[in-house]
C-alpha cells in the first residue's frame, strides 16, 4: 500500500464525483433512489466521539526519548501535501471521498487478489456496502474508495478497488461506526495498512474553511523508517524494515514543535500547521517520507500547499509511545 510520488501541477480543473456532489445530482447504484447531499455534509456530522484517539490533544504529551534519533534519517525532508487541485498526469491529486444518504442501495463486495496486492478478505468486513458504482476512486495504485453515510453515521472504505459489472471488487474493506470508539479486531488490516480508518485523517477543504482541523493527520514514511509493529489505535503492522528506537511503528504520532513559527504561512496553511501542533500526524501506511494525506478539491491552492515543504521533519518531535 505505498503512496505514489506526486508533483503538484495545475493542468485543468476537475469536477470530483463526490457520492452526492450536487443537490439533485447523486451517483447511485443502478435502480437506486437519488439522494440530496454535498461533500460538505461530511463536516456536519461528528467523525467519531470527541474523546476518540483521532481527536486527542497531544500538544502537552511527553516527547519520546529517542525522538531525535528516530527523525534523524529524514530530518531534512519537508512535509508534502499529497493532495491538491486539478490534475497531475491526468489524475486527481489526493484521496477522494463520497457522501451518501441512508437510501443509497448497497452492493456486493468481492474480496480478491490481483497483480497489485493480495486478498485480505479474511480481515475485512463483509458486504454489501452502500457504495455507488460510479463513486470517486483514488487513482491507480492504492485505489481507495471512501463513502460516508451521513444519515446512519457509518464509514465504508475499500482498498485496491475496482468495479466489475454490478459490484465492487477489492483487496480489503472496513466499516466504521462514526458514533463509536470501537476499534477493529487487533491484527486486522483495513483499507489502510495500519488497520485505521482513512477518512478521519484526511485534510479536507470544507473543514479547513471552519478555521480549525480537530484531528490528527494521516501520514506515511518509507519502509526503512517504519517498524514491523503497531500501537493503539493502529491494529495492524506493515512490512517495515526499521528497528525500534530508530523507526516508528504504525499508530505512532509526531507533532510540530510548539516553538515553530507559523505566522509566515498563508492563512489556510496555518490551519493545517496548527492541527499538526495540537493533534499531530499519525503513521498509517508505508509510502514516501513526510507525505500527509488529504482530499482533492478544486479550491485548494497548490502554490500554498507547496509551502508546507518548508516545514522539515526536524521541526517535529515524536510523542512518547513506549
Amino acid at each position: 500500500m505505498e503512496a505514489a510520488y506526486r508533483i503538484f501541477s495545475i493542468v485543468t480543473l476537475l469536477t470530483i464525483f463526490i457520492g452526492c456532489s450536487k443537490k439533485g445530482d447523486t451517483p447511485s447504484a443502478e435502480g437506486g433512489a437519488a439522494c440530496s447531499t454535498t461533500k460538505a455534509d461530511a463536516e456536519s456530522i461528528a467523525i467519531f466521539p470527541a474523546d476518540n484517539a483521532w481527536h486527542q490533544d497531544i500538544s502537552g504529551s511527553a516527547v519520546d526519548a529517542y525522538s531525535t534519533q528516530i527523525l534523524s534519517a529524514y530530518s531534512g525532508t519537508g512535509v508534502k501535501a499529497d493532495f491538491g487541485s486539478g490534475l497531475y498526469e491526468g489524475k486527481i491529486i489526493g484521496i477522494p471521498f463520497n457522501v451518501v444518504c441512508a437510501s443509497q442501495p448497497k452492493v456486493a463486495i468481492k474480496f480478491r487478489a490481483n497483480d497489485y496486492d493480495d486478498n485480505y478478505g479474511d480481515e475485512s468486513d463483509p458486504g454489501p456496502y452502500p457504495i455507488p458504482l460510479n463513486a470517486a476512486i483514488e487513482p491507480p495504485g492504492d485505489a481507495h474508495v471512501i463513502v460516508v453515510d451521513k444519515d446512519n453515521k457509518k464509514l465504508y472504505e475499500l482498498y485496491n478497488a475496482s468495479v466489475n459489472g454490478d459490484h465492487w471488487e477489492a483487496s480489503s474493506g472496513a466499516v466504521f461506526d462514526l458514533a463509536s470508539n470501537t476499534l477493529r479486531k487487533d491484527g486486522w488490516t483495513s483499507a489502510d495498512a495500519a488497520g485505521l480508518p482513512i477518512f478521519p485523517g484526511l485534510v479536507r477543504y470544507d473543514e479547513m474553511l471552519k478555521g480549525t482541523i480537530n484531528h490528527a493527520i494521516r501520514f506515511t514514511l518509507a519502509k526503512s523508517h517504519t517498524v514491523a509493529a503497531h500501537i493503539s489505535p493502529a491494529r495492524h503492522e506493515g512490512n517495515g524494515t526499521g528497528t525500534m528506537h530508530t523507526a516508528l511503528p504504525f499508530g505512532a504520532r509526531i507533532r510540530l514543535k510548539a516553538s515553530y513559527d507559523i505566522s509566515k504561512f498563508p492563512a489556510h496553511v496555518q490551519v493545517i500547521l496548527t492541527a499538526m501542533k495540537k493533534y499531530g500526524l499519525i503513521l498509517a501506511d508505508i509510502g514516501s517520507d513526510m507525505y500527509i494525506s488529504g482530499a482533492p478539491d478544486d479550491r485548494w491552492s497548490n502554490d500554498e500547499l507547496q509551502k508546507l515543504g518548508q516545514v522539515k521533519a526536524s521541526d517535529f518531535e515524536v510523542v512518547k509511545f513506549n
